[in-house]
């Protein structure tokens, strides 16, 4: 059976919280996440949280992608949802939680 492939847009905390819970799953992958933060300071906020602690794996960050336990996460800086690949990514889900867009 395939994983459900999953994108997130928007990456603070409720991003982040959520793609923790993501990683517990067996059935689940997240293979893209949408902020207009770099690679770099996403992978710093996810490693080192001071609500959820340090996250138990390796976080690494390379040009537009982030590394968690050894898996390619891609990440896209694109403040218009509707200019998002996520049909070429094969997405099957895709988790809002930028907050902007609650009405």
């Amino acid at each position: 059976m395939s994983k459900i492939r999953i994108a997130i847009n928007g990456f603070g905390r409720i991003g982040r919280i959520t793609f923790r819970n993501i990683q517990r799953k067996e059935n689940m992958e997240v293979v893209a996440i949408n902020d207009l933060t770099d690679a770099a300071n996403l992978a710093h906020l996810l490693k080192y949280d001071s609500v959820q602690r340090q996250f138990n794996g390796t976080v690494e960050h390379n040009g537009g992608h982030i590394y968690v336990n050894g898996k390619q996460i891609i990440v896209l800086s694109e403040p218009d949802p509707a200019k998002l690949p996520w049909k070429e990514l094969n997405i099957d889900v895709v988790i809002e939680s930028t907050g902007q867009f609650v009405e």
